[in-house]
């Protein structure tokens, strides 16, 4: 039965197998024998290779061991999780935190905690799959709102009756779309509605921003945004996601949050280095310039090409395909170059929207986005890309 399931995804071009990758996740990798310009990380800022993060993460291992060796509410919580936790609500203008192993935990975790069959969950059709699970894992009523449709979105509230809490879920800035929500006007339907809301900054945190403190620095909405989500794995270089918010939001986490409550605590070198890194940014906006410095040079050029970018901003380039099997051809002629960008193919995205998915980095040099752009001109004009 297992092997029809498989064989049914290979005839699809639907199957998957996992890249051993045999050197640290950085601009440049190894796989198997040969080198690759790699386009497929979200190490933003290439601090997960950076020589303060990584010392900070052996110091960590000194002091505290390997492993936390308990859950939270047992004897897991060590004093590098809370100034973590600490430091993190600072970062995002928040009251409180609160840290999971992962950021597909901290989303089941705060959902889970949050909403029961009483309550009603709006979620953006594009959300990260971790919220739709969450939303479904929560037992709520769930509704689906058309991809940052505004006035559907203030229609579904405004016939949203009876139910004891309505909650309005959205990523801020989308991992496979790389288009931003507007916040601010999402916001303001929740408060007229008299909707909470949630938004997902796991790709945002560290790269937008005045000070790289996210997409509620951008809008000018931290402190108001009822939870906000994070994860420590992209630009902060780590592992482990966070839930920001009041107080009493982390207290409801602490005491009804199956994610935190039975899960054994973050690794500690995890925390420390996501600690050290979220120092770095503040320290050195180099790293956040010359990302964005990046960010213009290659959508200007993809623009010249006349490659369509759809809605997308930032440092996640969605490069548009369509078909299946054309897009795991693109992803063949760009490894045959050296470059590392794998196809995108469905459930991850809607079907017919195949795309290669170019994600940059503040360590990305101009010759590596010359010589990506000299392929996408060769493929585009040999291969009709």
């Amino acid at each position: 039965m297992l092997n029809d399931d498989l064989n049914t995804l290979r005839k699809k071009n639907l199957y998957r197998v996992a890249e051993v990758i045999s050197s640290p996740s950085a601009a440049e990798i190894v796989i198997g024998k040969k080198r690759f310009i790699n386009f497929s990380s979200n190490n933003y800022l290439g601090l997960a290779t950076h020589p303060k993060v990584i010392g900070a993460a052996k110091a960590a291992l000194e002091r505290w061991g390997a492993g936390s060796g308990a859950s939270r509410l047992l004897s897991g919580s060590l004093q590098i999780h809370a100034d973590l936790e600490e430091r993190l609500a600072w970062f995002k203008g928040e009251e409180a935190s609160a840290v999971f192993s992962s950021g597909y935990l901290a989303n089941l975790g705060v959902m889970t905690a949050l909403l029961n069959e009483k309550d009603l969950v709006l979620l953006d059709r594009l959300n990260h799959a971790s919220l739709v699970d969450a939303a479904r894992l929560s037992k709520a009523k769930l509704w689906v709102y058309p991809h940052k449709d505004v006035v559907e979105l203030d229609r579904l509230l405004k016939k949203a009756s009876g139910f004891r809490r309505k909650l309005v879920v959205t990523d801020a800035y989308f991992g496979m779309d790389g288009d931003v929500a507007p916040l601010d006007k999402i916001l303001d339907i929740c408060e007229r509605n008299g909707a909470l809301l949630m938004i997902d900054e796991a790709h945002s945190t560290g790269v937008f921003g005045k000070t790289g403190h996210g997409l509620t620095e951008h809008f000018g909405l931290s402190g108001k945004i009822h939870v906000v989500m994070g994860t420590l794995s992209k630009a902060l270089g780590s592992v482990g996601g966070f839930i920001t918010g009041k107080k009493i939001l982390r207290e409801t986490i602490v005491n009804r949050s199956k994610e935190f409550i039975y899960t054994t605590a973050p690794a500690p070198a995890a925390s420390a280095a996501a600690l050290e890194s979220l120092t770095i940014i503040g320290k050195e906006p180099g790293l956040r310039k010359k990302l964005w410095e990046n960010v213009y040079f290659l959508r200007k050029g993809l623009k010249a090409l006349g490659f369509n970018l759809m809605d997308s901003e930032g440092p996640i380039v969605p490069i548009i395909i369509g078909d299946t099997a054309k897009a795991l051809r693109a992803r063949d002629i760009f490894r045959k170059e050296g470059i590392f960008a794998p196809a995108i193919r469905p459930p991850t995205v809607p079907k017919g929207t195949d795309r290669i998915r170019i994600s940059l980095m503040a360590t990305h040099t101009e010759d590596h986005l010359e010589k990506l752009l000299g392929i996408l001109k060769k493929a585009r004009s040999k291969h009709g890309l």
